[in-house]
């Protein structure tokens, strides 16, 4: 009886050494192939990684490519605002320039608005309807040597030499200064504005100790105009500009004493910066014909 106990034993032994091996053996395949699928799995994600990061370069160069197209549409668009059209054959008016322009044309009446048939035209009745705004000349009108015009994109004031200087001098009247005073207040209250000053002379010569010729009257003339503009009445220096023209620009043939008297004139030009102009905008009202 003792000797089947011993041998019952030693077989229960045997047979659990039997099966604790085989779930070892069990275990070991589960481990070996968890170990597989881990690195496989992280061979996966490394090629994953490196496709995002692809994806992630190319995602990058697009948005480069997108920014780089908006700043290039910019800068297309910056140059097409300051793109000039050919009015003639000079260049005159950029798009931004014109968007003001149209702006203006708004307020202007329906019947001259119809007269204008090409850009020229529209942008001389825009500048035209600007300056009658701004520029109140009625007070200039109070004689008949004060002649006032507007010329497209000027306004021309001329006033007889009878009224400014005495024959063959350039030195200023005292009476004058009331009327150079006006011309001052009206350069003054339109800072957009540049002006010159032109002096003309008639065809007969002139030579004296002070004065060589029509050339150097016409400038001294002009130069004492803008002098007296700057010191006495504050137009900046740097608006103003003095020219002489002699009697090369006469308005009638130098043949009568009356035509003599026409062209013996100061003309002062006032010329508008387009672009701060055309910024003048604020509640207009429409300009009767």
């Amino acid at each position: 009886m003792k000797k089947t106990v011993i041998l019952l034993s030693s077989l229960a032994i045997v047979m659990s050494s039997c099966v604790s091996k085989k779930k070892y053996a069990e275990l070991e395949q589960q481990y070996q192939d968890t170990k597989g699928n881990l690195q496989k799995t992280t061979l996966e994600k490394q090629e994953l990684e490196a496709k995002f990061a692809k994806i992630e370069k190319r995602v990058e160069n697009y948005n480069e490519k997108i920014n780089s197209l908006k700043s290039y549409n910019s800068s297309l668009k910056e140059e097409n605002n300051v793109k000039l059209d050919m009015i003639g054959n000079t260049a005159v008016i950029s798009n931004s320039m014109k968007e003001k322009m149209r702006a203006t044309l708004k307020n202007v009446d329906l019947a001259e608005l119809a007269n204008a048939k090409t850009l020229k035209d529209s942008m001389n009745l825009a500048i035209a309807y600007n300056l009658k705004k701004s520029i109140d000349t009625s007070k200039l009108e109070n004689s008949d040597d004060v002649n006032i015009d507007i010329d497209q994109t000027v306004v021309m004031i001329s006033v007889a030499d009878n009224l400014l200087f005495n024959t063959a001098s350039y030195n200023v009247k005292r009476k004058a200064y009331k009327l150079i005073e006006q011309l001052a207040n009206v350069i003054n209250s339109e800072p957009s504005m540049d002006v010159m000053i032109e002096g003309h002379t008639d065809s007969r010569t002139i030579n004296n100790e002070v004065i060589q010729d029509n050339w150097d009257l016409s400038v001294k003339r002009a130069t004492s105009i803008v002098r007296l503009l700057e010191k006495k009445y504050k137009v900046a220096p740097n608006r103003l500009i003095a020219a002489g023209r002699g009697s090369s620009v006469p308005l009638v043939e130098n043949n009568t004493a009356k035509n003599r008297a026409r062209n013996r004139r100061t003309r002062i030009v006032i010329l508008p910066n387009l672009d701060k102009f055309f910024g003048l905008m604020a509640e207009e009202q429409t300009l009767n014909p």
